[in-house]
């Protein structure tokens, strides 16, 4: 799974409230998510009128479509307002938590317990079970 995060400073010229970049906002983060399937929003910069920060998130399998679809966002928000600023970062994650994802069970398989071997199950350090109880 590769994740990118693309964060783009914009400065909308002309805009003399906040009504105005609220509509230019809308525009770019409405456009690149119909164009290119992305999460956006803006995530700074919430008071000042002729600057937006837009952050914008691509998840794929494969490494240079992410970069490519970020690079394509950037180009077309260019398009509406000036970019100032542009951070890319783009992670790649194999396996999540180092340890791959448990086999879903057969039909009419009973279900393997957490622990891996049956009935048995690792005791973490410090805790307590029932039978420590009584």
């Amino acid at each position: 799974m590769v994740v990118g995060v693309l964060r783009l400073t914009l400065y909308i010229h002309g805009a003399g409230s906040l009504k105005d970049k609220r509509q230019v906002v809308r525009k770019v983060t409405d456009r690149l998510r119909s164009r290119f399937n992305v999460s956006v929003a803006e995530v700074g910069e919430n008071d000042i009128w002729q600057k937006a920060v837009i952050g914008i998130a691509a998840v794929a399998n494969d490494r240079s479509f992410v970069n490519e679809v970020l690079d394509k966002c950037a180009r077309d928000a260019g398009n509406i307002a000036e970019i100032v600023n542009r951070e890319m970062e783009i992670e790649t994650y194999s396996e999540m938590y180092g340890q791959e994802f448990p086999q879903k069970p057969e039909p009419g398989e009973p279900p393997e317990p957490a622990g891996g071997a049956a009935g048995q199950r690792p005791k973490p350090e410090g805790w307590l079970e029932e039978e420590d109880l009584e």
